[in-house]
This record gives structure tokens, sequence and C-alpha cells, in this order.
């Protein structure tokens, strides 16, 4: 079942200190070394699909309980960690340039790995759909800057990516998983965090479906027929008595048309004649204007609205490194990495009887106990 809730993530600027990094590194191969062994790589790369695990285990790692980096800097520990320790799990991507890297990435990994073209293949397409949905099927006014895909051989994937809105300085968190997921245009997410925002063109939602067909069916057209129904439409509906109505009357949200249209990209999509919105989505420069652009023409021409409701809907929060609600413990946070480390090594030789009482201990330790 896919979950929708809302963190607080403000932007924060800088980074981590070096020497809380090289401490989240090594605490993050320790804990996934455990979580593979026990579990086995699809579950673990699962748990990047759950913004709630995803939540805890930045906070464990001993980041900030919500400010944007909790995303950024937690998956660069994560991709620094399995990148020197064969896990069976692989991360490609990150935040700004280096996520325009993930194809390429993606790429190595699988050469390394004798990981199949097949797969190889349905990972990059599935890293290129999850970036087109966030930034083009859903405008939520957040721009992506960060986008990571965590795979495994057998082509399972999740992906964590977030966008920026910098007028309102918070960021915006969205998760995926190929577990469930049939249609990447369809409620692929399973979830998205961040503060609610009143306007969102969400063609993801199922009562989008009527307004996803007719920019299909628009895009099939003769693009100058295409063009002047963009035209026409940009000249906007005519003003509704709703607009003076004495109860107040909540009026719905109108689309804004682009300003800047490229309609190079609309002879493409006539070329390929996309079969469904997922295709349309897929084709090379068609991007969020465009989207736009024939989203506003399915609802001032045709009178097929898309969904307007933000997918956001609850909030949490929990807590690191700017000393809220209290500073990192360094001594602390090396001992842990020691003892898990120490424990997956023995129970990988077969003292799993150890380990399982350490855990079973750990429930009756008082969380200020310092472990010698």
């Amino acid at each position: 079942m896919s979950r929708t809730g809302t963190a607080e993530l403000p932007l924060h600027p800088g980074k981590a200190p070096r020497w809380l990094f090289d401490r989240m590194v090594g605490l993050a191969e320790a804990i996934l070394t455990i979580s593979v062994d026990d579990l086995g790589e699809r579950e673990t790369l699962s748990k990047f699909s759950d913004p709630f695990w995803f939540q805890a285990f930045s906070c464990v790692l001993g980041f900030d309980w919500h400010s944007s980096g909790t995303t950024t800097v937690t998956c660069g520990a994560v991709k620094e960690a399995l990148s020197s320790n064969d896990l069976g799990i692989y991360l490609a991507g990150g935040k700004g340039a280096v996520s325009r890297m993930t194809p390429p990435e993606i790429e190595n990994a699988c050469e390394r790995n004798s990981i199949g073209f097949d797969i190889e293949n349905s990972l990059k397409r599935s890293s290129k759909m999850a970036a087109k949905v966030d930034s083009a099927a859903l405008q939520d006014g957040h721009q992506l800057y960060h986008h990571t895909i965590l795979f495994d051989r057998k082509g399972n994937w999740s992906v964590v990516q977030q966008g920026m809105n910098e007028e309102s300085g918070y960021a915006r968190r969205y998760h995926w998983s190929s577990e469930g997921i049939s249609r990447f245009d369809e409620n692929p997410h399973t979830s998205i965090l961040g503060q609610k925002v009143p306007e969102v063109l969400d063609l993801t939602s199922t009562d989008s479906h009527e307004a996803k067909e007719v920019c299909c069916d628009l895009v099939k057209e003769d693009p100058r027929r295409t063009r002047e129904v963009v035209r026409a439409a940009s000249r906007g509906p005519q003003r509704s008595i709703l607009e003076w109505s004495p109860e107040g009357e909540k009026i719905p949200p109108i689309l804004t048309m682009p300003r800047d249209i490229n309609w190079k990209v609309l002879r493409s999509c006539y070329e390929v004649q996309p079969h469904d919105f997922e295709e349309l989505l897929s084709i090379d420069g068609v991007g969020p204007s465009t989207i736009r652009a024939l989203a506003f023409s399915a609802e001032i021409i045709y009178g097929k609205g898309a969904s307007w409701k933000d997918p956001v809907k609850f909030s949490f929060a929990i807590g690191g490194k700017d000393g809220v609600p209290f500073p990192v413990d360094r001594k602390a946070m090396d001992e842990t990495i020691q003892i898990l480390k120490k424990g997956a090594e023995e129970a990988r030789l077969g003292d799993r009887e150890k380990i399982s009482a350490i855990q079973r201990l750990r429930k009756f330790v008082p969380p200020d106990y310092e472990w010698s």
C-alpha cells in the first residue's frame, strides 16, 4: 500500500563536516552489511522506499533531523559505503551535476558486476522515468536537484530524489520502489514528503486519466493543428461569474500557460506517435513546459481537467548535526560502528547466536549507557 506523508525539510546551506561524514559512512556500511546478511539485497533495497525508515536511518547516522541534507548527505554516505564494500547493492546518482552522471554510473556498475544489458537498460529507463515524472508529470513547485537509484543484480531498485522550492526555502523528497509498480504515470510513488503547497498539477493521479488521454491525442495530430490549439488555449477561458460569488465559493485553480514552448519537441512527439502518456513522457525533450501546455489545452479547450490534489498529507519529525535534540556523540558513534562490524563478521562466520544476543540485550540497556 502506498504511503504519503510530510516532513519539513528546510534548505540548509553548507555541507556535513568531514569528521561526521566519515563516521556516517562507517556506520552506514555496518548497518547495511547486517541488513543484507539478515534480510537480503531486495528487502534492504525496499527499506529506502520507506520514508519513515529512511528518516530514522538518517538520524541514526547522526545527521539533521529535518533539513534537506537529510536526503543528500545520507545518500552520499550510503554511496561511499557501498563503493568500498560489495554487498550486492549499488547506488548511482547524487546531488546537482552528479545526478546527471546516473546513466554512465549504472553502466559501470553493471559492467563490473556482470549484470545483463536487459537489466541495465531497464534500470536506466526506470531512473529516467522517475526523474521525468517528478519534474514534468507532477508539477508541485519543486525543482529536482538530487536523484539517486539503488539497485541489485536482479534489477530490483529504489529511487530517492529531492526537489527544492527556492521561494519557500523548503525541499520535497520522493520515494520510489520497483516492487508493486505497474506504470510510471499512475500513482507510482511509495511516498512523497514535504510541505503542503496550494497548487499542484498531478498527472500521476487516477483523476487525471482523461486529461492524459487528450494530451496524447493532441501530440498525435499534425503539429500545425496542435500549435493552433495551444495558442487558442493560451488566450484563456471566459471569465466566470463565480469570481464575484457573494458566498465566496472557492474557484478551481487555473493552469498558467508556460511562456516558452518548444515546438520542435511537439514535432518529435508527432513523429513518435506515443500510444500512451507514459511513452509521451519518455520522449527526449518533453519536459515541464510541454506537459503543462498540453494539460492547459486539455482543460481549457476540451474540458478535461487534471488533478490538483497535493499527494502530501501528514507530518513527522525526529532527531543530529545541529545539536538538536542533542549533540552528536562521536565516541558512541565510533563504538557502535565497531560493535556492528564485529557482529556482522562473527555472524558470517556462523556465530549468529552472539549477534542475536546483542540485539536482545539492547532492549534492556538504558539509552545513555556507554559500551565498554
